[in-house]
C-alpha cells in the first residue's frame, strides 16, 4: 500500500489544470478554463476547470469532481493506479507501507520488465522503419495490409531481423539482465547461446490501460510448417493473457463516449477499424473471452457486439462462454461477417460507413442466437432437444438483476415459443437454475465466513479499502448531496475545509475550529448525514492531534464517498446558504470570504437551532406520555428552556451557553 507521506507528496503537488490539460484542450476564461467535455460528445464547450477550487464540472453531462477522479472516469484507473500515475508525473518516489520481501521483489520483477518491454518496442519500430530488411519485409507487409505509416506509428508496430541475435546483442549491450530478457519472451536461450526468439517477425506490442507494453505478439511472414504462425509473450508478471485485449489503450475513449464495445479476434482486425475510424474495438487474440477481460470491457460500457468472420465451429465454441457475458451484466450482441471475410478485409472491401451501417443492421440478440443455432444442431433428436431447454433456462436464469426483470421475461416468452414448450414450464426450469445458483452461493458465502478474514492494510480504513476495491470494479457510491435538510450540514464542513484555521478571536487567539469544537454542544450531534459525521469525527481527529488538514486531504480522499461529497460542496455557490435564512429565520448574513465569522456563527447557530427544535418535538411528546406530576413540571420547564434558546438563537446571537 501507497504511504500516507506518499499521498501528501502527491497531493501537494497536483495541478489540476495540467493533469486535465493532458487530455483536454483547455482556454482560459476569467478565473476558470474551459473546454469541450471529453465525457460526452458536444460541439459547444460546457466543460469548465476550476483551479481555486480544485474542481471540473461538465454542465452538459453532469460530471464532476478532482484531477484524481478525472483520471479515474477518463483513464478509467482504479484510485491507487491513478496515484501510481501522479507519482510518476510528478516524479515523487512511492514509499509502500508494510510491503513484504517478496512483495517488493515482486514490484521490482515487474518495474525490470515494462522497461525491457520499452527498450524492445523502440528496437523493433527503429528496426521497422531504419533498416533495410526492415522496410523490405516487414514494412511491406503492413503497407500491403492496407496500412497507413500513421497507423504503424500509432499502434507501434514493428520488425525483428531475420538473424539469430541482433536484438538480444543490443538489450545485454544496454545492460538488460539475461534472465528477464528470457521472462518477457524476447530471448531464448539454445545450446547456452542467447538468441532473438521473434526473428524474422513483424511486431505487435500489446498495451495495458495505461499505454505500457505488456507484451508482443509475433507474426512470422514466410510459410514455414515447423514455426507457428503468431508467438505470443509468455505470462510473467505483468503479462496475463485472459486479463488482457488487445487495443484496448486505443479504444477505451471511444468505447466510453460510444457506449458499445465491438469485439474481434485479431490484431489486424483492430488495426484496420481503428484505420478506417470504427476505434471502440479490441481484440480477444484467439482465445475464449474470460471473466477478467468481460469485466474490463464492463468498466467502459454494457454493450458488447461480437463480431464472428462466419466460421460455423468457431461460433460455437465462442457462444458455450459468453453465460459469463450475461453473468456480468453485459447486453451481448452478435454479427456474423460474409463468408470468406473477416472485419479486416471486410471494412477494407465496403468501407467504413458502409461497415458501420451493416454492424447496426445485422446485431443479432446472443440468447436468440445461441437457440437457433443450437436447435439446427438438435434436429429431431429429442435428448438433444431435451438438454437444448436445459442449456437455454440456464442462460436465461443468468440474467437475474432487478431491472433485467422485463428482459428475462421477455427471453421466456420467446424462447418457450420457439422451442414450442409450456411457457410456464420454462419459469420454473429458469426458477429453479437461480436458486441452485443463489444456494450455492450461500454456501459458498458461509465457508467463506467461517475462514479468517485477511489483515487489512492500517493505513487506510475498511470503509476506504471497500470504497478503493469498489471503484477498481467499476462501481460507483451513490450519495444523495442535495438534500436540503443538509444543506447546512455541508456548510458546516466546507467552512471547517476553507477557514479551520483562520482566527476567530483575537483576545484568546483561537481558531475557527476551536470555536467549533469548543462549542458547549456535541459537534457530531449536529449532523444528521452519517457521511458528513464521519467527515467532522477525521477532522476533529487530526485537529485533537494539533494537525489541522488541509482541504487537499479530503477533496482527494481515498475513500471515493468522502472526495466526492466534498467536490459537490465546493461546487456549491457562496451564497446559497444563506438567503432563505434571513425570511424564515431572521439571521442576517454577509457573504463571501472575509464573512467567515459571520458565516460560521450563523451555520452552527442554524444546526444548533434545528436540534433545539427536535428537542422540543420531542420534549412536548415526552409530556403527552407522562402521567405523574413531577415529570409534566419538568418537561414543562425544560419546554420553556428549550424555547427561550430557541428565541435567542434566531435573533442571531453569536454565542450560546446551555445551562
Amino acid at each position: 500500500m501507497i504511504s500516507q507521506n506518499t499521498i501528501q507528496q502527491i497531493l501537494s503537488r497536483i495541478d489540476i489544470v495540467e493533469i486535465v490539460g493532458n487530455f483536454v484542450k483547455l482556454k482560459k476564461r476569467g478565473a476558470n478554463y474551459l473546454g469541450l467535455c471529453p465525457f460526452h460528445n458536444e460541439k459547444s464547450p460546457s466543460f469548465t476547470v476550476t483551479p481555486s477550487k480544485e474542481i471540473f464540472k461538465c454542465f452538459g453531462c453532469g460530471q464532476s469532481g478532482n484531477a484524481i477522479k478525472f483520471l479515474m472516469e477518463h483513464e478509467k484507473y482504479s484510485y491507487v493506479e491513478a496515484l501510481r500515475w501522479l507519482a510518476q508525473k510528478y516524479d515523487v518516489p512511492i514509499e509502500e507501507t508494510e510491503v513484504s520481501p517478496e512483495a517488493r521483489q515482486q514490484q521490482m520483477m515487474a518495474d525490470s520488465l515494462y522497461i525491457i518491454n520499452s527498450f524492445a518496442r523502440e528496437y523493433f519500430s527503429n528496426t521497422l522503419f531504419n533498416t533495410e530488411e526492415g522496410q523490405n519485409v516487414g514494412l511491406s507487409y503492413f503497407e500491403e495490409r492496407g496500412f497507413t505509416q500513421e497507423t504503424i506509428r500509432k499502434f507501434q508496430l514493428g520488425y525483428s531481423l531475420n538473424t539469430w541475435d541482433a536484438f538480444t546483442k543490443a538489450a545485454l549491450g544496454k545492460g538488460y539482465n539475461l534472465e528477464y530478457l528470457q521472462k518477457t519472451g524476447l530471448v531464448t536461450v539454445r545450446n547456452e547461446q542467447p538468441g532473438d526468439n521473434y526473428r524474422g517477425r513483424v511486431i505487435f506490442p500489446i498495451h495495458n490501460q495505461s499505454g505500457k507494453v505488456l507484451g508482443f505478439g509475433a507474426r512470422i511472414l514466410v510459410k514455414n510448417d515447423r514455426a507457428p504462425k503468431y508467438i505470443n509473450s509468455p505470462e510473467n508478471e505483468i503479462y496475463v493473457k485472459n486479463r488482457v485485449l488487445y487495443g484496448t489503450y486505443f479504444a477505451r475513449h471511444a468505447i466510453d463516449k460510444l457506449n458499445e464495445c465491438l469485439l474481434v479476434e485479431g490484431y489486424t482486425d483492430v488495426i484496420s477499424l481503428h484505420q478506417a475510424g470504427i476505434e471502440n474495438v479490441v481484440a480477444s487474440s484467439g482465445t475464449s473471452l474470460t471473466q477478467h477481460q468481460l469485466r474490463l470491457i464492463k468498466k467502459y460500457t454494457n454493450n458488447l457486439t461480437i463480431l464472428f468472420d462466419g466460421d460455423n465451429a468457431g461460433i460455437k465454441a465462442a457462444l458455450r462462454g459468453l453465460d459469463m457475458a450475461i453473468e456480468e451484466g453485459l447486453n451481448v450482441k452478435l454479427v456474423l461477417i460474409p463468408d470468406k471475410e473477416d472485419p479486416d478485409s471486410y471494412v477494407q472491401k465496403i468501407g467504413a460507413d458502409a461497415f458501420r451501417e451493416f454492424i447496426a443492421s445485422n446485431k443479432q440478440d446472443f440468447v436468440l442466437f445461441k437457440l437457433q443455432i443450437s436447435m439446427q444442431d438438435a434436429g429431431n433428436d429429442s435428448n438433444r432437444k431435451s438438454q437444448l431447454v436445459n442449456e437455454i433456462a440456464e442462460t436465461i436464469s443468468k440474467i437475474d438483476k432487478t431491472e433485467d426483470f422485463t428482459r428475462q421475461q421477455d427471453y421466456i416468452r420467446q424462447c418457450s415459443q420457439v422451442l414450442k414448450i409450456d411457457e410456464q414450464g420454462l419459469i420454473n426450469l429458469v426458477n429453479k437454475f437461480i436458486r441452485e445458483r443463489f444456494q450455492k452461493k450461500e454456501n459458498q458465502q458461509a465457508r467463506d465466513n467461517a475462514a479468517a478474514a485477511p489483515p487489512m492494510d492500517d493505513d487506510l480504513s475498511p470503509e476506504a479499502i471497500a470504497a478503493m476495491e469498489a471503484m477498481e470494479n467499476g462501481g460507483e457510491p451513490a450519495v444523495n448531496f442535495f438534500n436540503p435538510d443538509e444543506k447546512q450540514e455541508r456548510e458546516l464542513i466546507k467552512i471547517l475545509l476553507r477557514f479551520g484555521d483562520k482566527p476567530f478571536s483575537e483576545e484568546d487567539k483561537s481558531s475557527v475550529a476551536d470555536y467549533i469544537f469548543h462549542l458547549p454542544y456535541d459537534f457530531e450531534s449536529l449532523a444528521d448525514n452519517e457521511l458528513v459525521k464521519r467527515i467532522l469525527r477525521e477532522y476533529k481527529d487530526m485537529y485533537d492531534q494539533d494537525s489541522l488538514p488541509d482541504k487537499k486531504w479530503f477533496l482527494y480522499h481515498s475513500d471515493q464517498d468522502v472526495a466526492s461529497m466534498v467536490v459537490a460542496i465546493m461546487e456549491d455557490k457562496e451564497a446559497e446558504l444563506s438567503t432563505a435564512w434571513k425570511d424564515k429565520f431572521e439571521i442576517d448574513t454577509v457573504y463571501g470570504d472575509n464573512a467567515y465569522l459571520k458565516d460560521t456563527i450563523s451555520t452552527t447557530n442554524y444546526l444548533i437551532l434545528r436540534k433545539i427544535r427536535k428537542m422540543i418535538i420531542e420534549n412536548q411528546q415526552e409530556l403527552e406520555r407522562s402521567t405523574e406530576m413531577d415529570e409534566q413540571i419538568k418537561c414543562m420547564q425544560m419546554n420553556i428552556h428549550l424555547k427561550q434558546l430557541e428565541s435567542e438563537l434566531t435573533k442571531g446571537l453569536g454565542t450560546v451557553v446551555f445551562k
